[in-house]
């Protein structure tokens, strides 16, 4: 179902705030909010007019976001085309408005625009930044966690964070590059945290009048009695499908009892593709036919079901895309824990892992704050971080700049994954 949202998009391109969203459309049948449910408060945000380049959808995609979760009972604020202050008082504001909504309430930040990694930190650019070198990254740009960490302190029944924001971008045209899209995070208790594609990987401009990613996880949070953590997981296989796998996104979920924003009809049964899902998921890979294998772990979007997808089926044409999926995930792993143990050991292992990798610099970078030299002594212990170390092919996978899966070695495109699917909204 596409919204029309071009009254929500004028408000939005002249950069005011407002209080709830623009409703143009009917609501699916049967979708409704629950009757007494808690507090529900959001933030939405579409950064679309850059200097570098404008963002065709990111206005559009914060109405259509914005739409389904007013309709879903949520108190919606947002803004578009904001400059970095306009940036931190939107969020700074959330912060309060969720601190005093109480236990109970559940609070859903969704923000499109260009985001960038920069030491392990995920930042979102105001449109008038430009950022000619990877050091002016915290000086240009809106560090979220900033903001995110407060929200994770504020006792709340759940959080949901998405970006919609890993694009190529034009930042760091001078001296050591930035890695490409966003970081990887690990949510605290009680968090969903969401990218619309793989971390360390890209989604590319699309020119409209509504970006794939916001599309397709739309039409699934207005799925009545669907939890949330679900809907992220049908957003993720929607996605892959739209775009021939070129784009896979990725979530974390950390929620104890995801909720449903939209209520099935009393007496409405679980619909029957929910089921068939939670079946096909029950078995093991090696179960499956190749292109079934390959949704399946599409769907469970593991380090292990991708590797359990190459023990079963390492020859065929879905391998060469699996591996690269799994290079890039390794990598981010790595990296967040060489980050967390912050210690010389932890970078000089991901050196040792990674000497060209997209966060080489990075790890350099933090060397130098610990005044340590970039190069181990000779009996430093190596940290493997509970991850297996990387074989050589995915050493070589990493090495480029950003990673999309559309690659023409990467080919063919994936099939219609219509088990693990219900039919697309009309």
């Amino acid at each position: 179902m596409r919204v029309r949202t071009e009254k929500f998009k004028r408000r939005l391109a002249a950069g005011a705030f407002f209080v709830g969203a623009i409703l143009t459309g009917a609501a699916p049948a049967g979708a409704q909010p629950a009757p007494g449910v808690a507090p529900r408060i959001a933030l939405v945000i579409g950064e679309s007019n850059y200097k570098d380049g404008r963002l065709p959808t990111a206005a559009n995609d914060a109405g259509l976001i914005a739409d389904t979760l007013q309709r879903a009972g949520f108190d919606v604020t947002g803004a578009a085309d904001l400059d970095q202050d306009g940036l931190r008082k939107a969020l700074r504001e959330f912060v309060d408005k969720a601190a005093a909504a109480g236990p109970n309430a559940i609070a859903f930040v969704y923000i499109s625009g260009r985001g960038l990694q920069y030491a392990g930190d995920n930042y979102i650019a105001p449109i008038e930044a430009t950022i000619p070198r990877a050091v002016d990254a915290p000086l240009e740009a809106v560090r979220l966690s900033d903001y995110l960490q407060p929200l994770a302190q504020t006792p709340m029944r759940a959080k949901i964070v998405v970006l919609d924001a890993a694009r190529i971008n034009s930042f760091a045209k001078s001296g050591e590059p930035l890695a490409g899209g966003l970081a990887l995070v690990d949510p605290p208790p009680g968090e969903l945290f969401a990218e619309n594609t793989a971390p360390g990987s890209v989604a590319p401009d699309e020119s409209g009048p509504y970006g794939v990613y916001a599309q397709a996880l739309a039409e699934a949070l207005r799925q009545p009695g669907l939890p949330i953590d679900q809907a992220f997981d049908q957003t993720r296989l929607r996605v892959a499908e739209a775009t021939k796998g070129a784009v896979i996104p990725w979530d974390e979920s950390k929620l104890s009892a995801p909720p449903a924003l939209f209520a099935r009809a009393p007496g409405v049964p679980q619909a029957a593709a929910a089921e068939s899902v939670t079946r096909l998921r029950a078995r093991p890979i090696r179960d499956y036919s190749v292109d079934d294998a390959y949704i399946a772990a599409l769907d469970r979007d593991t380090i292990q079901a991708y590797l359990d997808f190459l023990a079963v089926y390492p020859h065929s044409p879905y391998a060469p895309r699996v591996r690269a999926i799994v290079a890039v995930r390794r990598e981010a792993i790595l990296w967040r824990r060489a980050l967390m143990r912050n210690t010389p050991d932890s970078y000089w292992s991901y050196l040792r892992f990674y000497p060209h990798g997209p966060h080489a610099y990075d790890a350099r970078r933090r060397l130098a704050i610990l005044s340590a030299p970039f190069e181990p002594p000779e009996d430093f212990d190596v940290v493997h971080f509970d991850v297996p170390p990387p074989p050589p092919d995915e050493i070589v996978i990493v090495r480029r700049p950003y990673y999309m899966f559309e690659d023409r070695d990467w080919v063919p495109p994936p099939p219609p994954p219509e088990g693990f699917l219900p039919p697309p909204v009309m």
